[in-house]
């Protein structure tokens, strides 16, 4: 029997989901690296009361790498679904409150995340990237009209990834925070390596400000696989698919890409995409990717069919 491949993918968010959606189509052996910056919305609150990472990207991470039957499907709507009404738990994600009310019992975050994933019968495993809540802060121009080329320090995760701005760099508080050691050893130990999609600077490019981490996506003996994604938006607005390479360089230079992923619409706003990936030494793989509907949203089984392209399978 052919040996499945262990792909570790890292992110969080809507971007992440999609990949590991996309990967429990292929393996079993899949380990999801979450950034643990969030600071909006229920993460935030929850994050702010208990002093816990925040849950939300894990939890949407875990529930979409829940099987595609009906048990599946039914323990990732669960988690997924919010709490109503205005009172103290309207709009708190019910998996962000079992996660954070197995955090209180034991004294490992994994550990939690290991239970939930097994209560669930998970395709692969969820890790944060970092044992410590991170917080973001970028340096953003363009935010006033009078003044366009003022920097701006920009803080927190949910404001930077909607920021009508222009990034320029982003950088995390605490500084050169530690990697947790689980997520190291999924990168030391992968086939594959996959980046993006997502939010850029706050849910792809943050992997790289961790020390730790960054080290272990350079020098694993995994290929590496960066998937962009379907539109520019927000705190990447009027980036080219080129820019979006060139500000991972820029961070990580010694970064090496193996194989780039992009849909067909996107790709085609940069006629120069192909000869600039292959002179990173790379491979480019355009398809289309996009869901029918026509939002910006990437295809799980397009996606797993450009994913297996890259991987050989």
């Amino acid at each position: 029997m052919t040996r499945l491949p262990a792909v570790a993918a890292l992110g969080g968010g809507h971007g992440l989901s999609a990949t590991l959606s996309a990967l429990r189509r292929l393996t079993d052996r899949i380990t999801a690296i979450v950034t643990v910056a969030d600071d909006g919305g229920s993460s935030g609150r929850l994050r702010e009361e208990f002093d816990c990472l925040p849950p939300g990207d894990l939890r949407m991470a875990l529930a979409a790498l829940c099987d595609d039957d009906s048990e599946g499907r039914l323990w990732a709507d669960v988690l997924q679904s919010r709490f109503a009404g205005h009172g103290p738990l309207a709009g708190h994600a019910i998996g962000n409150l079992l996660i954070a009310g197995l955090w209180q019992k034991l004294s490992d975050p994994v550990e939690g995340l290991d239970m939930v994933g097994h209560l669930l019968g998970v395709r692969g495993r969820v890790l944060p990237m970092s044992a410590v809540p991170l917080r973001i802060e970028a340096d953003v121009i363009g935010l006033r009209p009078d003044a366009p080329d003022e920097v701006k320090v920009v803080h927190g995760q949910a404001h930077i990834a909607k920021t009508r701005g222009h990034v320029v760099g982003v950088r995390l508080a605490p500084d050169r925070p530690p990697a947790h050691p689980a997520a190291v050893a999924a990168l030391r130990e992968a086939d594959f390596i996959v980046l993006g999609p997502g939010s850029w600077f706050t849910s792809v490019l943050v992997h790289l400000l961790v020390p730790e981490l960054a080290d272990a996506i350079v020098t694993s003996r995994a290929q590496r696989i960066l998937v962009l994604n379907m539109v520019p938006a927000f705190e990447t607005a009027g980036f080219s698919p080129a820019a979006h390479i060139d500000v991972l360089a820029e961070h990580a230079p010694n970064l090496r890409l193996d194989h780039v992923i992009a849909d067909e619409r996107f790709a085609s706003l940069d006629g120069h995409l192909g000869p600039y990936v292959e002179s990173l030494g790379a491979q480019l793989h355009i398809a289309r990717l996009g869901m029918r509907d026509g939002s910006a949203r990437h295809d799980p089984l397009l996606l797993a069919s450009s994913l297996a392209g890259a991987m050989g399978l």
